[in-house]
């Protein structure tokens, strides 16, 4: 009885840290089984990548301009979907000069996901970004960061690249003051900044924020696949 006991909660104990291993795998910002993952870039130039996540919605009228003030470029990281329904506004973003990246179709998490459900998801979105008039390298990045096996190797085997990010404002702070101190604070030559400006009218303003802030501080913004060609040293 003694050993069965033991037995079990050996069993118990080895799912337990599979369990754990998957999550803390799954939620890694900085690396992955398979492929490329990109989340800064080495460079002593003080330059960082502004992303934007899901959409594209109405707010691109309000974003476009914001960043056209402060002579900055962007990757805009897709939904499939909501651009099948918003065409006008992705060939807005591509006419601006900014970059498109896949955020999939359906902005499902993509683990425990069959390949070709994951095929589908990334071939859509990727022509209906060359729908835009779009011709730059299309990074991918996964709805909310989560990543497994079958992601990366696909990723890998199509020569797509991860893009993830090392400041994420959203998640640890409440206010606009607090998000735009945040980013102030931890900022670093070759940071990706995630922000999610497309539905949320704080965020614009926020975006604004964090634009003016870095401005004064001597920074540049640009694209993921531009801040990706500049050589650190």
């Amino acid at each position: 009885m003694r050993r069965k006991l033991i037995v079990t909660g050996a069993l118990i104990l080895s799912i337990a840290l599979i369990l754990t291993g998957t999550y803390k795998l799954m939620n890694l910002r900085n690396y992955q089984v398979f492929g490329n993952l990109i989340d800064s870039v080495q460079t002593k130039e003080k330059v960082v990548a502004l992303t934007f996540d899901d959409g594209p919605t109405d707010k691109i009228e309000k974003i476009l301009p914001l960043l056209e003030e402060y002579n900055a470029k962007a990757t805009f990281f897709l939904i499939g979907s909501e651009l099948e329904k918003n065409m006008d506004l992705g060939q807005k973003i591509v006419k601006a000069g900014h970059d498109i990246g896949n955020h999939t179709y359906s902005h499902e998490r993509m683990i425990f996901k069959k390949m070709s459900f994951i095929k589908d998801e990334i071939t859509k979105t990727n022509e209906l970004i060359r729908q835009t008039g779009y011709r730059g390298e299309i990074d991918f990045r996964p709805p909310n960061g989560k990543k497994l096996i079958a992601l990366p190797y696909y990723l890998d085997k199509e020569n797509i690249e991860t893009i993830m990010w090392d400041l994420e404002p959203d998640t640890y702070n409440s206010s606009r003051s607090e998000k735009i101190s945040y980013v102030k604070n931890n900022i670093k030559p070759g940071s990706i900044l995630l922000l999610h400006p497309m539905y949320d009218e704080d965020e614009l303003q926020t975006l604004e924020g964090i634009l003016k802030s870095l401005s004064e501080e001597g920074y540049s913004f640009t694209t993921v696949n531009e801040l990706q060609s500049i050589n650190g040293s």
